[in-house]
């Protein structure tokens, strides 16, 4: 099947009030992972490459192990690029097949990132690619993105309103207490922002950060509105756990095939858990 944009996975989702996993790829297993449990879970589904995991894999591979993926797969997905947050990689991105794009001008001040995402709607509008764009500084740090506690600043719901009316995006990511990385402690998530924001703007709104929030939250933030949710974090750990048990199990194993095999099981049961706390399983 040939990839499609967000607006294609969440509109359904918007009129039926579930959110889709997005979920960051790397490489061959873990691409492989997220569209088994796709298939397996039959869920629409979002794989997103980094500026890191691009800078990792390479541009043309994250594309190619994509779509190579998807060929056999009946089944909604997008190739989304996280956090892009420099304009002429976006532009790479949306050149190379990319069927939906973010642009993350969260840093920089609002009159400037309303326009540098009016400049990337305007390409990528004209090659039917979709955009997410980001208000607001969600704490914590994922590859190129890093925003020390005390930097975080909660969206504002009004210039968020301003923000979508200008610009028109696809979803809007906001920061209203989730972050990336590990957490410390539990989340503490401001509902109310959440809520006065999608009223306000009418947008399908993107969860960052939402490895390790708790399932009471994530739910109550589907209820609210949100419609895309990004996991990343709770990957790595099951990688990297999976690697180690099968290590600690069989030390003197040198083979990758087999090392790795268990780390992408883990992964695809993280994903498949993940679609159906999000309530998209079974849409596809």
């Amino acid at each position: 099947m040939s990839l499609v944009t967000l607006r294609d996975v969440l509109g359904p989702a918007e009129k039926g009030h579930y959110a889709v996993g997005a979920f960051n790829a790397n490489n061959m297993e873990i691409v492989q992972a997220i569209i088994e449990a796709a298939q397996e879970e039959r869920a629409p589904v979002i794989l997103q490459a980094s500026q890191g995991a691009i800078r990792y894999a390479g541009l043309e591979h994250i594309v190619s192990l994509v779509k190579t993926a998807t060929l056999g797969a009946d089944l909604p997905v997008v190739l989304h690029l996280d956090h892009g947050t420099d304009f002429d990689q976006v532009m790479r991105c949306i050149r190379h097949g990319f069927s939906s794009v973010m642009y993350d001008g969260s840093g920089l001040p609002l009159e400037e990132n309303i326009a540098t995402t009016c400049r990337v709607l305007e390409v990528a509008r004209a090659v039917g690619v979709s955009v997410e764009g980001e208000l607001g500084k969600i704490g914590g740090t994922e590859d190129d993105i890093s925003v020390e506690e005390r930097d975080t600043m909660y969206t504002d719901p009004l210039e968020a309103k301003r923000f979508v009316d200008e610009t028109g995006v696809d979803a809007l990511a906001i920061a209203i207490g989730t972050a990336h990385g590990p957490y410390k402690g539990e989340p503490k998530l401001d509902f109310q922002r959440l809520k006065q924001i999608r009223e306000l703007t009418g947008v399908p709104i993107v969860m960052h950060g939402a490895s390790g929030v708790p399932d009471t939250a994530i739910k109550k933030g589907i209820e609210l509105g949100v419609r895309k949710i990004n996991i990343d974090t709770e990957l790595r750990q099951a990688f990297t756990g999976g690697i180690k048990s099968f290590l600690a199990a069989e030390p003197e194993n040198i083979d990758p095939r087999k090392i790795l095999g268990p780390a992408k099981e883990a992964m695809k049961a993280v994903v498949k858990e993940k679609m159906r706390l999000f309530g998209c399983a079974g849409k596809a």
